[in-house]
């Protein structure tokens, strides 16, 4: 292949902090590395947002003229200790116990899961998938180079590498070396020499299943040496671009270049390229908050998965993206317009129109070319798509744009026969048009959306598709502002029970029929569905016209804990909101013990604590999962409801009563002043496992 002769791209690169001109190490021939996977579970579509950046950016290599060796290594090996999966599991071996399958095929399976939804997602299969349990022996040799060197030590079976060895640790994510805190998410280990010491190997204990020979006994490797000795083993001592998301910079990619740049005695990488965030109604996503999607949960709703690949190219992969199901209905919508518009009629060729497709075809290129700018480039394409240039033209510069996009801009959607009474009134639709008739051609369309279709009016005439999965109104919320509010409506119930829930289809149903059992015809209960994997019936099969005051909203996908109390708060009808977690079963009369007036104690929750119903003079709330309470209460949603509660709970309150409030990360002191102002006093706030304040008890003046 000949030297590529376009204009050099510039790119942002993390350890510069600037974008930087691209020269590659050898003439024509780029060394690509991406942190693959680590295969115990299904790749989520945050995971892949950063996948499909390293596609894109080989993409444009190659369509520059550069033969590009692409390497994803797959994390196919356990980097923990069996003692401590109760607390932070090694993944590999928790997934394997977890299905009762050995580690490796439970790798496999993770792997071809993996290479699946890339293919779905059209991301170009790397030139080498190497696995981590190949590669042991190099990482071994890599280890010992540097024990040899003095950059690393043994300890109790362990190797640790010694930051304090390499002046230039913290240059990758801009941090001083000696500010810098321990990269190791676990306890404390003792046998470092420094706290800021990595683990490069780890001793086995006794029955762990993987593990190796190495010099200092049998073990494993640490995480980020793994990498280091890949790259070296396939790529070579010297690559020119690295990729991964923005939280492999610390500690992983700052480790990396320890390791490798101790042992090789020059730089390792030309250029890191990190990508940002997926959020999730503004939330990061993960599976620890519940707010992951799938790829197959995007086709099960009916979605093309290159719909999801349009909505990343509408963001910079260096900013933060937002999805939600609204926001990738969009993104089907701008995807299939594209698509039509490459499909489009020709017109009358021209030198005019050629000479203005070189341009745009220019724009285009240059755009991406800007720091791998794909919203700037995709912006070029649909200024195509919108002009008024002959077909032909506009189908040649499309296509050629996809070669960077990749979004299968050839896939038209075809068009069923239209037959029988469908035809007929589309004929008749057509003739009320021509004559202007609007009601009445309008009146037909709708007749033929009740059967299940979609017009579709273009220059050579009328479509008729069936509707989408994707498209059609399930009467789902996406967000709590979709149900309308009734807070300045008079309450008409004494109470609204709500019960807000997203797994536990038993426990729900259990907590639903204790409530209603004791509430009478005092209150209502509300239950909303915040995004269950599964149907689930709260009514457990009893006869839904029969359940009075009962009523149910689904969500769409999992809004977040407070959103989903939100729903519940805007459609109260009670004059007391009590909000019950799937946990609780209510086995006393509950609702009697809060309307009494000669009750020692009244008490509101902002999400009730674990505690039996009536035991309200020891009330000692206690969260007992962590992990899924993490986004309770967390952002607008939960410190207006909180800040109700606070405002509106006094009167209700009586002198001495208890307000207990559990929070979100960050929220302590905000909630403290609101507590202040309404002159509570704070009696107790119960710390989570990180000793984040998470549930805080005040009494009412």
């Amino acid at each position: 292949m000949s030297t590529p002769t376009a204009p050099a791209m510039r790119i942002y690169d993390t350890l510069t902090r600037k974008k930087e001109e691209f020269a590659p190490l050898q003439a024509g021939h780029v060394r690509l590395y991406s942190c693959g996977p680590t295969v115990y579970r299904y790749a989520h579509i945050g995971n892949l947002r950063s996948y499909l950046m390293a596609d894109w950016l080989r993409r444009l290599l190659e369509a520059d003229g550069y033969t590009v060796h692409h390497v994803k290594n797959i994390t196919d090996v356990g980097h923990m200790r069996e003692g401590r999966l109760a607390q932070e599991e090694d993944r590999i071996i928790a997934a394997a116990r977890a299905e009762g399958k050995p580690a490796a095929e439970i790798a496999r399976f993770y792997t071809d899961a993996f290479l699946e939804d890339e293919a779905k997602l059209n991301i170009l299969p790397a030139g080498d998938f190497p696995r981590a349990t190949q590669y042991v022996p190099a990482m071994v040799e890599m280890v010992k180079s540097l024990v040899d060197s003095s950059s690393a030590y043994e300890a109790g079976g362990n190797v640790y590498f010694s930051v304090a060895s390499f002046p230039g640790y913290g240059k990758l994510s801009h941090q001083q070396s000696e500010d810098l805190q321990e990269g190791d998410r676990a306890e404390p280990d003792p046998l470092k020499r420094d706290p800021r010491d990595f683990a490069l190997w780890k001793a086995a204990e006794p029955g762990r299943a993987l593990k190796w020979e190495s010099p200092w006994g049998d073990g494993f490797p640490g995480w980020h040496i793994e990498c280091s000795a890949i790259v070296a083993s396939v790529l070579g001592d010297e690559i020119d671009f690295h990729t991964g998301g923005v939280d492999n910079i610390f500690p992983h990619h700052e480790d990396e270049i320890a390791q490798s740049e101790s042992v090789l005695g020059h730089q390792h990488v030309r250029r890191w390229v990190h990508g940002q965030h997926l959020l999730v109604d503004g939330v990061k996503m993960a599976k620890s908050t519940g707010n992951v999607y799938l790829i197959s949960d995007l086709e099960r709703r009916g979605f093309d998965p290159l719909a999801f690949r349009y909505l990343c190219a509408n963001a910079h992969y260096g900013t933060r993206l937002n999805f939600t199901p609204s926001s990738l209905r969009a993104a089907q919508r701008g995807l299939n317009r594209l698509r039509a518009a490459t499909h489009g009629a020709s017109g009358r060729l021209t030198k005019k129109a050629r000479a203005e497709g070189d341009k745009r075809r220019i724009a285009f290129w240059d755009a991406a070319r800007d720091g791998l700018n794909i919203p700037a480039a995709l912006a070029v394409a649909w200024s195509v798509a919108r002009s008024r240039l002959p077909g032909a033209i506009k189908r040649e510069l499309l296509m050629d744009f996809d070669r960077l996009l990749g979004l299968d801009l050839a896939t038209a959607q075809p068009a069923p026969p239209v037959t029988g009474e469908i035809a007929q009134l589309i004929r008749e639709r057509h003739e009320h048009r021509k004559a202007s008739h609007w009601a009445a051609a309008d009146g037909i369309r709708d007749r033929i959306t009740d059967m299940g279709l979609e017009v579709r009016d273009d220059r050579p005439g009328t479509t008729v598709l069936p509707i989408p999965a994707w498209k059609q109104d399930d009467g789902n919320l996406s967000s709590s502002a979709d149900v309308v509010s009734r807070l300045d409506e008079t309450p008409d119930l004494d109470f609204t029970v709500a019960v807000v829930a997203r797994r536990g289809c038993e426990e729900l149903q259990r907590c639903v029929s204790s409530a209603r059992a004791w509430l009478g015809d005092a209150g209502e209960v509300i239950v909303v569905d915040n995004g269950f994997p599964e149907e689930c019936d709260p009514l457990g099969g009893e006869d839904a016209a029969n359940a009075e005051q009962l009523r149910f909203f689904r969500a769409d996908h999992f809004l977040g804990s407070a959103a989903g109390s939100n729903v519940a708060l805007r459609q109260a009808r009670g004059r007391c909101l009590v909000i019950l977690d799937t946990s609780v079963e209510v086995t006393g009369d509950l609702f009697a013990a809060l309307d009494d007036d000669d009750a020692p104690y009244d008490v509101l929750c902002s999400n009730p604590p674990y505690v039996e119903a009536g035991d309200w003079e020891s009330l000692d709330p206690v969260v007992r999962d962590y992990e899924d309470k993490r986004a309770l209460l967390a952002g607008p949603d939960g410190l207006d409801l909180i800040r109700r509660l606070v405002s509106e709970g006094k009167p209700r309150l009586r002198s001495g009563g208890l307000l207990a409030l559990e929070i979100g990360m960050g929220q302590y002191e905000a909630v403290r002043q609101l507590l202040e102002q309404d002159d509570y006093r704070e009696i107790a706030s119960r710390m989570d496992l990180a000793g984040i304040p998470r549930i805080v008890t005040a009494r009412a003046p």
